[in-house]
């Protein structure tokens, strides 16, 4: 079976600091995989590094089972998307065109845009339901709505892998399940997303998979209830919060709040 993304043995550090060690994991065709772990694991570094933003120390990555240090650019550009935590254009352009600048691998010049290309940009957008901010400019929106944009643009990209950094960090919680729910529906349609995420109740609820990264490497791998569980929680979070459940349904919570529950 081909696995869409295989890290083996990856290690990266700036300088003399490490901040990869000799991690490895894969994610199959179809799976919604959450990246999970505190400040400072490497998540982030983690998607530079498959990106090629950030040359890695030792290891490999492959993506639709081709090392990516053998592709060009524009054959990145077509197998994986990218959404990053914060972006902030220099230039005042209009939502649309941010969105639309998702067709860019797809198309040769400018003067490549088709009909078909405005098209799949705007249902990118009114899938998110954010038309109503197509045509003003990207760097004036809050930003939750610029989240929503980059999201859009990553649809629009139409990419069998998406890599998504904390892709509701700034968002209200209405547009936080629209965007889980939203994710759900892609891979529903065979694609692949890693979603890095803070929240371990989101990473429980939505996702197939689960890797956490805490002091340069993976601590846990696997399915939501075998790593979003009391023992992972401990050692990342340093006994801070407690795994309950609701009517069946796995929930994180600080643990004075649980403890007041409990009393109850």
């Amino acid at each position: 079976m081909i696995i869409m993304l295989r890290i083996s043995d990856l290690s990266f550090r700036y300088t003399q600091k490490p901040i990869l060690s000799d991690v490895s994991f894969s994610v199959e065709p179809g799976q919604l995989c959450g990246l999970f772990g505190p400040n400072g694991s490497g998540k982030t570094t983690l998607f530079k590094c498959c990106l090629r933003f950030l040359p890695i120390e030792q290891g490999s990555i492959r993506m639709n089972s081709v090392d990516v240090s053998s592709r060009s650019v524009e054959e990145l550009a077509k197998t994986v998307a990218y959404v990053p935590q914060e972006h902030k254009p220099p230039f005042p352009y209009l939502s649309r065109e941010v969105v639309l600048m998702g067709r860019t691998p797809h198309i040769k010049g400018f003067f490549g845009i088709k009909r078909q290309d405005k098209q799949i940009a705007r249902d990118a957008m009114d899938q998110l339901d954010i038309l109503d901010i197509a045509d003003e400019p990207y760097n004036q929106l809050s930003g939750g709505q610029r989240q929503m944009v980059l999201m859009a643009r990553a649809i629009a990209q139409d990419t069998p892998l998406l890599f998504l950094d904390e892709p509701t960090s700034a968002l209200d919680f209405q547009n936080q399940m629209k965007i889980w729910g939203l994710m759900e529906d892609i891979v529903a349609e065979g694609k692949t997303i890693l979603a890095c995420s803070h929240d371990p109740n989101h990473v429980a609820w939505f996702c197939d998979k689960v890797i956490v990264i805490s002091n340069h490497g993976i601590v846990g791998e696997g399915m939501p209830d075998e790593t979003i569980n009391q023992d992972i929680l401990d050692r990342i979070y340093h006994n801070t919060c407690s795994v309950c459940s609701n009517s069946g349904v796995p929930m994180v919570m600080p643990k004075k709040v649980a403890l007041r529950m409990e009393n109850y």
